[in-house]
């Protein structure tokens, strides 16, 4: 589809526009948030979606988080169809959420006259919102309730007027209540902040070019989107590729790839049922993880959006990929690890078939403390995968997740924790002409007692290498007591430890790409 030349410098004046608007958004709830989670580990998401719900762009933030929007806004307003001067409120996993510390934000935005010109969302990972455990992500899970409080779609604002005792009712009242409500507020408050700064950028939009003209170039983006990912199909050889990988448990995640000419067919059949603990995906995190890798085929850089799918039809039948939610949250399975450890393992799936890239580490290594005042959640880099003619990076975070580690001065000032050894895994990348990168060590001595929960993967074999490529290192992670006594912990595990008690952590290196002794 050829694009006249004044709607392609248009498309690209806003294009950029759209990109601002959601930095802008990120940028305010960063400076407005509490959390460290949210402040220093730049664990969130803004995107904008246009009138009928679709993504348009996303700032870059978590790649889990974004694909997801789309789904989640038009769940929403399946159930609720906000008007002008609402803000919906959700976490749930049947919503489009992804697991129950990822909160959404959903403002539609009007113009004057009633006309709807999109949407505005934010999604922030809040590292304590209830549960068995500190920090919400209790590695022995098995029902969605133990993991949380769990917010259905409910107005947060309505028709401009904030709901904030019915938010902190349910967020004490829930069976297993959240251990840090301020912080959840403060973070919400921020949250709504940046939708509303969204809102407003939105509006001034719309009113300085035409509300017309704002939606044309959101569809001629999504237009944009489809024709390359078309265009890319077309130099690929028409045919099935399979692949399959197992969680460390052994729970089969297998994909079916069919080029067609311009379209492309993901098919999930073959994969787990639904799984006994928290490694259960939604559809909305699968359809994200397929979103992030189509995006990968494309050498330009256009901004995550739906209309990156539309060559694409994707499968998911019932199971650990597609989980159904009874109403009853006692009744629902658990999806915590789902979101983290399962989406980073569909796409080492995905980028198997397609033979794009060794393994990177599959794994998000979350690590969870805290006791009955607070909860802290990190995530911790490894290796990522060698490519053809690119080897791979050491000590990143790879894939679905794109967070930062919180500053050890922040970490030592802000919990009961000193940071003893933070640095490269040498040798843990995976050997090959092109060498995978290295994980990292990482080391915590508890200045206080602490529940720690450990949710992980690779912990059995190590990513693969690919094209004669050798596998990356495994992770390990063990205990070693305040008496000197080392303890080994599984790659979903958790601990009762105290004063002195120290855990030592080593994430996975990346696979390697190609023979050593192939030129």
């Amino acid at each position: 589809m050829a694009i006249p030349t004044a709607d392609v410098v248009g498309l690209e004046l806003f294009t950029h526009r759209f990109t601002a608007l959601v930095r802008e958004m990120g940028e305010r709830l960063r400076r407005t948030a509490l959390s460290t989670n949210v402040k220093e580990r730049l664990d969130f998401s803004c995107g904008l979606l246009d009138a009928d719900n679709r993504l348009v762009v996303n700032a870059p933030h978590i790649p889990v988080h974004l694909g997801a929007l789309g789904i989640c806004a038009r769940a929403v307003e399946a159930t609720l169809a906000p008007g002008p001067g609402d803000v919906v409120v959700t976490n749930h996993p049947g919503y489009g959420g992804s697991h129950l510390p990822d909160v959404t934000l959903l403002t539609p935005v009007f113009d004057e006259g009633g006309r709807r010109l999109g949407t505005v969302a934010s999604r922030a990972h809040h590292a304590e919102i209830g549960g068995t455990r500190p920090g919400s992500m209790p590695p022995d899970a098995t029902r969605l309730v133990e993991e949380g409080v769990v917010v259905a779609p409910m107005l947060l604002v309505a028709a401009g007027e904030p709901r904030w005792e019915a938010v902190r009712s349910l967020l004490t009242g829930a069976p297993y209540p959240s251990r840090a409500v301020e912080e959840n507020l403060a973070d919400l408050s921020a949250m709504l902040a940046a939708n509303h700064r969204g809102a407003e950028v939105l509006r001034e939009l719309a009113a300085a070019h035409g509300a017309d003209v704002v939606a044309r170039y959101m569809r001629r983006l999504r237009e944009l989107s489809a024709e390359r990912v078309r265009a890319c199909l077309r130099t690929l050889e028409d045919g099935l590729r399979e692949a399959e990988q197992r969680l460390d448990d052994g729970a089969p995640i297998r994909v079916a790839l069919r080029v067609d000419g311009e379209r492309m067919t993901v098919d999930f059949a073959g994969s787990s049922p639904v799984h006994p603990g928290n490694l259960n995906a939604t559809e909305a995190v699968v359809r994200s993880a397929v979103l992030y890798v189509v995006r990968l085929l494309l050498d330009e850089p256009l901004p995550l959006n739906e209309g990156l799918l539309d060559p694409v039809t994707i499968a998911i039948p019932e199971g650990m990929l597609a989980p159904r939610f009874p109403d009853d949250p006692a009744r629902c399975p658990a999806v915590v690890g789902g979101n983290v450890e399962t989406s980073q393992r569909v796409v080492d799936t995905l980028l198997d078939a397609l033979d794009l890239a060794a393994a990177s580490q599959g794994t998000m290594n979350n690590v969870l403390f805290g006791n009955d005042r607070f909860g802290y959640y990190e995530t911790v880099a490894g290796g990522s995968g060698a490519g053809p003619g690119f080897a791979g990076t050491d000590a990143v975070h790879t894939h679905m997740t794109n967070t930062r580690i919180t500053d050890p001065e922040v970490l030592e000032h802000r919990f009961p924790v000193r940071l003893e050894r933070f640095a490269i895994r040498r040798g843990s990348g995976g050997g090959g002409r092109w060498p995978g990168g290295e994980g990292v060590e990482r080391e915590l001595v508890f200045r206080e007692a602490v529940r720690l929960s450990i949710l992980s993967q690779r912990r059995r074999e190590g990513p693969y290498g690919k094209a004669g490529g050798e596998p990356g290192a495994r992770g390990e992670q063990w205990i070693v007591t305040a008496d000197g006594t080392r303890r080994e912990l599984g790659g979903i595990d958790g601990a009762d430890l105290v004063a002195g008690d120290r855990l030592v952590l080593r994430t996975p290196g990346g696979g390697g790409w190609g023979r050593e002794d192939v030129p």
